[in-house]
């Protein structure tokens, strides 16, 4: 279960990563595009999650840094 809620966190993170690079090269928010503008209640809680999921890859930090000491 811990993998699949990883691996959804890191889809997201990427998805929101790849926002914010159109929003730093190009200045258009393709979350706000596409659910009604960034005060949208829907934006609001996409972005939330995303937010969520930085936090919860923060604590996977020391999990990271133990796997690569390993290799």
């Amino acid at each position: 279960m811990m993998k699949i809620l990883t691996t959804i966190a890191l889809i997201l993170l990427i998805i929101g990563g790849l926002n914010w690079l159109l929003v730093g090269l190009f200045q258009y928010d393709l979350v706000a595009a596409l659910f009604g503008g960034q005060a949208a209640v829907l934006s609001r809680i996409i972005y939330a999650i995303v937010g969520l999921c930085a936090i919860y890859a923060i604590a996977l930090l020391p999990k990271l840094r133990t796997a690569c000491h390993h290799v």
